[in-house]
């Protein structure tokens, strides 16, 4: 656990400050082994390291530097090395992108709850962040889920969740590693526009004043949370516009000018409703002339479906070497278009809304890795 005062570091502010160049985003490939094991055993592939490494490659030596200022990795790919045994930090930093590490270690039930969850990792976080910097990451991710149903989340869960990422935050900053604060709020459920707004608001709010609290310095931290939206089983939809207007109002709402980024997830959106949100937010930004911060993405799924699917069919031949590579920075590029709110199609992805990469479930289940 961290003591000491911490550090304002400008350098820090500076690492936040690369994160969020205008017109470029954040590459989510953080899934853990058992994670992207599944999507890779789905596609008919191994999950062997060699497979992982081998799969990752495709992004981290993809010409993406105009389009992704950052990259969130696994501990296991932190210190893997490209095909020609370039290390993957290398790779990045070539490019012009910022090598991050996702330190949390998953999803714990949280006693007491009807199914919610906390975070673990706390206790060894500190000696790993050191490790991690030693290796070359220059910022962190750490991420909560929040479940939306009757009387969830519970007030209990939230601020939980909230203490705990506030203390990442600061364990981080300390390590000289730059946060991203991840209270994502789980699409799964039916609930409304209006109840996604509502339930943002408070898990926001009380994360900031954890922040407040601890403290963490605030123009060294970003913010990665859901667009306000309704669950994925709601029976009445909301237009991007509609989702554009609820998830400022939010924002406004909750987070203070001092942070200088909003790297949204996508959250289990397909590849090309992820970009169209994005890019509406970003027009309605631009109209309202009102927003303090970086408004961008921090996207996983939505930037791998369509280049997990070429690269599968470039492996057994179907499609010529290097069309995944190709798919990733056009991907990239689309979204990237999209945080400046200049998206105008067409989208380049080739998977439908049904062959995204979304798990029916984010939170904690007995039968899954975290």
């Amino acid at each position: 656990m961290v003591t000491q005062k911490i550090p304002m570091d400008n350098d820090l502010k500076g690492i936040a400050q690369g994160l969020t160049v205008r017109g470029k985003g954040i590459l989510a490939s953080d899934e853990s082994t058992g994670t992207i094991g599944k999507r890779l055993e789905k596609s008919g592939l191994e999950n062997t390291e060699e497979v992982r490494r081998a799969y990752r490659e495709n992004f981290y030596t993809a010409d993406i530097g105009s389009s992704i200022s950052g990259a969130i990795l696994f501990k296991e790919t932190l210190y893997q090395h490209s095909s020609d045994d370039l290390p993957f930090v290398t790779c990045l930093s070539d490019r012009g992108v910022l090598p991050g590490i996702k330190v949390d270690q998953g999803l714990v039930p949280l006693p007491g709850s009807n199914s919610e969850t906390s975070t673990r990792g706390l206790e060894t976080l500190e000696s790993e962040c050191r490790q991690y910097r030693r290796q070359g990451a220059r910022f962190t991710k750490w991420r909560a889920a929040l479940k939306v149903a009757d009387g969830l989340p519970s007030e209990a869960a939230i601020q939980r969740n909230a203490e705990e990422l506030a203390e990442y935050a600061a364990i981080a900053q300390a390590c000289d590693l730059m946060p991203i604060v991840e209270p994502e709020i789980l699409i799964d459920g039916d609930y409304s526009l209006q109840r996604s707004a509502e339930v943002s608001q408070r898990v926001l709010q009380a994360c900031v004043a954890q922040l407040w609290r601890r403290p963490v310095d605030l123009e060294a931290t970003l913010l990665k949370p859901m667009m306000v939206m309704p669950g994925a089983d709601a029976s009445k939809r909301a237009s991007k516009e509609e989702v554009s207007i609820a998830t400022l109002d939010t924002m406004r709402r909750s987070v203070p000018p001092a942070i200088p980024g909003i790297m949204f997830l996508s959250g289990g959106l397909s590849e090309e409703e992820s970009t169209q949100y994005l890019n509406a937010i970003n027009v309605l930004a631009k109209e309202q002339n009102n927003n303090p911060w970086a408004l961008s993405f921090s996207f996983g799924r939505a930037l791998q479906a369509s280049v997990l699917k070429l690269w599968t069919e470039e492996e057994s031949g179907r499609v010529p070497a290097g069309a995944a590579k190709e798919m990733a920075q056009a991907l990239a590029a689309a979204n990237a278009a999209a945080a400046k709110g200049e998206f105008q199609g067409p989208h380049p992805s080739i998977t439908s809304a049904a062959g995204t990469l979304r798990e029916t479930f984010r939170g904690w289940r007995t039968d899954v890795a975290s």
